[in-house]
């Protein structure tokens, strides 16, 4: 008999001024899903590293795509993040019997039996699991990204818009990283 795999997915930064959207998938083995997977928002960025670690350790297939802020400026945010939603599907080792997203919308051109949940990330482990995934390589882009661009703090907000972060952009300006259509930054949109 056929074991059906699952996928789940998730995005991570759909509301940054700078920096990609994140998309995970991820397959897990049914014999070992890790202990305390929430969503990846109501855990401390510590315990997110240790899941992080569990679950790229015991998932049977985990895949991330990115958009970057190019792409959100000319899709837009709901189209960039579903176009890394896609592409971290497809990116799978394992094709799943079926996938299950966080949100409201399924990405089109999957050609797998998929349906979107509401708060699916609290409610569906794998779903969970990607929310995880998606975040940590996220935020580790975005610290390493404040290494080049350390002007921004990249590395305290990940890209947010806190008061650090737009005075640095009022100062500053915005660098190759930010959506000039988000915000005040579309007033440097040329």
């Amino acid at each position: 008999m056929t074991k059906l795999l699952l996928a789940g997915v998730d995005e991570a930064g759909r509301g940054p001024l700078a920096g990609p959207v994140s998309a995970a998938a991820v397959i897990l083995d049914p014999d070992r899903v890790p202990v305390g997977l929430a969503d990846s928002k109501v855990i401390t960025a510590a315990r997110r590293e240790e899941l992080y670690q569990e679950i790229m350790a015991s998932a049977l297939s985990v895949s991330v795509a990115f958009s970057s802020p190019a792409l959100i400026d000319r899709l837009n945010i709901r189209g960039a993040t579903l176009d890394a939603m896609r592409r971290a599907v497809r990116g799978l080792s394992l094709r799943p019997s079926s996938v299950e997203i966080d949100g409201k919308d399924v990405p089109h051109g999957l050609q797998l039996p998929a349906r979107a949940i509401i708060d699916g990330d609290a409610l569906v482990p794998a779903i969970s699991a990607a929310s995880i995934i998606a975040k940590v390589t996220r935020d580790r882009l975005m610290i390493k990204l404040a290494t080049t661009y350390p002007l921004y703090g990249f590395e305290r907000h990940m890209g947010y818009g806190t008061a650090e972060h737009t005075a640095a952009i009022d100062t500053h300006g915005p660098c190759p990283h930010h959506r000039l259509t988000f915000g005040r930054l579309k007033a440097y949109r040329a």
